[in-house]
């Protein structure tokens, strides 16, 4: 590598980075958390870059200094599973090459950090770095799969620098990994400003009347999510407080609890509304959220129900106590515990007081600790630190 490209990058300090970023360009956390951290770094004068087989699903080109970069995978009779590894190591070396990166942030360490890894090598004068961020499922499950363990732990070590978005997934990631190398933890983040409750009666009565109030779930419909527990939890409630359902997202447990709404008779009580992009409206109109997952590396989900001003009431599980302060901006129970959460349910949704002083709460701690704009800087302060080392 040239000497004067390497002092450029070396001294680069608070100047214009030039990023790019690997995601699932779906609705999923990690895709979300990468969109808009695209954005942040747009919004504070960075060049980003994203590469993806499809247009990530929060994405709107319109704004900032963004470049979407597609990734063909070619479908060929004699691979029974496109090679999608290879078609994207190929394209971020292209960007790396045409772009000059600094930066190459991929999320989601399956395959994208290996895909990244076979791309420096591609082009080993380039001075980009290579920074992984964990995201859960991508470590937790499928990462430690005897298939995918020894690349998994071979690519997240390849890597520059590696984060996590919480201390559990971190500590879960070394512990199952024997990770020699440090993982900074950076949390994920929720832009306030978006995120911020609106009243909005008109919809509101779309989905309830005055007197009812509405609980919500948004996920992927994963089995991770126990989605079918949030019907069986609501299905509790409503025989003490007059409310309705509003089941947000889609995936492989939507049809299973399709048919336990019918088997519940709760058909004109649960609303199901797919993939929306306008989160924030359906969380200003809910008096409370529910997520009793099996494990949650973070809980963004949470965390937005937080800041429009929702309580939460989730699983004691993985990386959710570092976002829900038990008893104060909603509560934290066993997983399993569907009574207990029922319970505090119908306590929440009976007291008024009590549920605006806990949404007041999570609101307060969405600004205080998970704002966009500085968890963005934290991003950028790492990718400085990278670069100078």
């Amino acid at each position: 590598m040239p000497d004067d490209i390497f002092s450029s990058i070396l001294h680069k300090g608070t100047d214009r980075l030039k990023v790019g970023i690997v995601c699932y360009p779906t609705y999923g956390g990690s895709g979300v958390i990468a969109t808009e951290l695209g954005y942040g770094l747009s919004q504070q004068g960075h060049d980003v870059h994203f590469i993806c087989y499809n247009q990530p699903a929060r994405l709107d080109l319109r704004e900032g200094q963004i470049t979407f970069h597609m990734v063909n995978v070619v479908s060929y009779p004699l691979f029974e599973f496109p090679p999608y590894t290879l078609a994207l190591s190929s394209k971020i070396y292209e960007v790396m090459r045409d772009s000059q990166l600094d930066v190459v942030h991929v999320h989601y360490a399956i395959p994208h950090s290996t895909a990244a890894f076979l791309a420096k090598q591609m082009l080993p004068d380039s001075p980009a770095k290579i920074i992984t961020t964990l995201h859960g499922t991508d470590v937790r499950l499928i990462g430690i799969d005897p298939s995918y363990k020894h690349i998994t732990k071979f690519s997240i070590e390849q890597s520059d620098g590696v984060t996590a978005v919480s201390n559990s997934l971190a500590d879960v990631t070394i512990k199952e990994f024997g990770l020699r190398k440090p993982i900074e933890v950076v949390p994920n983040f929720v832009d306030t400003q978006v995120f911020t409750r609106q009243e909005n009666e008109h919809m509101r009565r779309k989905y309830a009347r005055p007197y009812e109030k509405i609980v919500c779930h948004i996920s992927n419909f994963r089995e991770v999510k126990k989605v079918p527990n949030v019907i069986r939890i609501f299905e509790k409630i409503s025989r003490a407080v007059p409310s309705k359902l509003l089941l947000v997202g889609n995936g492989p447990d939507f049809r299973n609890c399709v048919d336990l709404v019918t088997q519940l008779r709760l058909d004109h009580q649960v609303f199901f509304l797919d993939f929306i992009k306008d989160v924030p409206n359906v969380l200003s109109i809910s008096d409370l959220f529910l997520l009793p997952s099996e494990n949650e590396s973070f809980g963004l989900a949470a965390l937005e129900a937080l800041s429009c001003e929702v309580p939460v009431i989730a699983s004691r599980v993985g990386g959710l106590p570092e976002v829900i302060v038990d008893g104060e901006c909603g509560y934290l129970v066993e997983s399993n515990d569907l009574d207990r959460m029922a319970g505090l349910a119908i306590e929440l949704l009976k007291d008024d007081h009590l549920r605006r002083r806990m949404g007041r709460a999570g609101r307060n701690l969405a600004e205080l600790k998970y704002g966009l704009h500085d968890v963005v800087r934290q991003y950028a302060r790492y990718y400085e630190a990278v670069i100078n080392e």
